[in-house]
């Protein structure tokens, strides 16, 4: 026993160990939460990767090193991470810092606690279900159910899976088997995840079949319901429509009354892929966007975009009340799920997914929730909006600027036309051209570190810009500033 305790003195020096915990905590308020939101600070610091591996010395050894060596190491690490709470920061469908949703995160790190069980995560399985709750009664369900996945694209893959099951119960023992082939429809619009949740569960790429979109990226509902009959005719079981409130590009909503019609005539499951445009549901104004979404059976909504919980936040909402769930993903294990327990075991939610071990993603929406009500994240849905319009604006009355489309939602796609191309729309190599600017702007951006913005080529339309407006922080300077910022970068082009 002594051997024992001076070793674990030796090594777990917990005064040691809380000193280094307050002095990080001091790097992380320094460098992270002030300067990382700081518009006068960048937004990244580039280093080619071969440079960066020296700077950061990756290499694990034997031996530790010192607590000033650490602090240093996390300082660098924070130093040459790109910045996402900034407000220079336009690149994804993430972006912000809330302080509350922040202290969620740090408490559900603390804790590390498993989400499966009642047992070791009584908080957590009354909050998970609250929460899920209350995104459920925006969708408009008084019941139904739900649970936190690792990101949106599981939560379509979730949507995917249940759908199968409910069809044919079957194929969770007998697997492929126990099926037809069947047709899955979404838009080319959608997100990349069906075509990877189809691979991944054995369905295929080829059982997806691309519906039209309007030049706008909405789906096109006669196209769904002329596929719908291809598919039978040719054999096939359709199963499956996936629509989508905010695409991920053009940040379109797809009309989802009209679709809930199609669907319901065929007794097809309709999955509403809002990972990105959900959280406009809290919007008076807005949620007209996503009117018939009460009619989908399941819901996918990432409050980690718009309403900035910090990743990952991203619940897959049900209408059903059978428990399909459970009885989908279900496999009893009886270390885990005694059914002897000394409390109600229907509180132990872990068999409902197919992951063991579950991180917490309540806390941080359910903290910052109950911090600034659900008042306050309204406004700020609404100022994104607000933002979008007054960028927009600004754009049409700016010489070189050209918006794609008139944005329905917060993404604002547009091309930079430099000084060298303008009026060469007519040219045979005008779009060759102009697809070579975006690329060239986004390294001097980066490279320079003021700020950073997506671009991608779309359909037939050489690349373009889009910029998200989710942070809650941002200020209409903000988007002056990256309207100059990028005329400068591109006035020599």
């Amino acid at each position: 026993q002594m051997a024992e305790s001076n070793h674990l003195s030796h090594d777990w020096d917990l005064p040691a160990g809380e000193a280094l915990l307050q002095d990080v905590f001091g790097i992380v308020m320094d460098e992270l939460v002030r300067k990382g939101t700081d518009a006068s600070e960048k937004v990244c610091e580039w280093k080619e990767p071969e440079e960066l591996k020296k700077l950061l010395d990756l290499e694990l050894r034997s031996h530790g090193e010192k607590q000033e060596q650490i602090l240093d190491r996390c300082r660098t690490i924070m130093q040459y991470s790109v910045k996402t709470c900034h407000p220079r920061f336009f690149n994804q469908l993430f972006s912000g810092l809330d302080h509350h949703a922040l202290a969620g995160r740090i408490i559900t790190e603390t804790l590390n606690t498993s989400q499966y069980t009642y047992e070791i995560a009584p908080v957590f399985v009354l909050m998970e279900e609250e929460v899920l709750k209350k995104l459920r009664a925006l969708v408009g369900w008084s019941s139904g159910d739900g649970v936190f996945c690792p990101g949106g694209s599981i939560s379509n893959m979730y949507a995917l899976n249940l759908a199968r099951y409910r069809r044919y119960p079957d194929c969770k023992r007998r697997g492929l088997r126990a099926l037809p082939p069947l047709a899955i429809f979404t838009t080319q619009e959608s997100h990349y995840s069906l075509q990877k949740g189809a691979a991944f569960l054995g369905m295929g790429t080829d059982s997806i079949r691309l519906v039209k979109a309007d030049e706008r990226g909405k789906m096109i509902p006669e196209d769904l319901e002329k596929q719908i009959n291809q598919a039978e005719a040719e054999g096939a079981v359709p199963l499956f429509v996936n629509a989508t409130a905010g695409t991920t590009v053009l940040g379109a909503f797809d009309p989802l009354e009209a679709i809930a019609e199609v669907c319901q005539q065929h007794g097809l499951w309709l999955h509403v892929d809002a990972a990105w445009g959900g959280s406009v549901l809290l919007s008076q104004t807005h949620r007209h966007l996503l009117d018939g979404i009460k009619r989908a059976d399941s819901v996918s909504w990432n409050p980690h975009k718009l309403l900035a919980t910090g990743l990952q936040c991203s619940a897959l909402l049900l209408r059903d009340t059978s428990n399909l769930l459970k009885e989908c993903h279900g496999a009893q294990a009886t270390y885990l799920f005694q059914q002897d327990k000394f409390y109600d075991v229907s509180l132990d939610t872990g068999d409902k997914v197919i992951q063991c071990g579950r991180r917490v993603d309540c806390l941080k929406l359910w903290l910052m929730w109950k911090a600034v009500g659900g008042s306050v994240l309204e406004q700020r849905v609404d100022w994104a909006f607000t933002l979008t319009r007054y960028l927009v604006e600004k754009i049409k009355l700016r010489k070189g600027f050209e918006l794609v489309m008139e944005p329905e939602y917060v993404n604002v796609c547009f091309w930079y036309v430099p000084p060298s191309l303008r009026g060469q729309q007519d040219s045979a190599d005008y779009c060759k051209k102009l697809a070579k600017v975006a690329p060239v702007l986004k390294e001097r951006m980066v490279k320079k570190g003021s700020m950073m913005v997506g671009y991608q080529p779309h359909r037939t339309l050489p690349n373009f810009f889009r910029l998200i407006l989710g942070n809650p922080a941002l200020r209409t300077a903000d988007l002056d500033f990256f309207l100059d910022e990028l005329e400068q970068l591109g006035q020599d082009l």
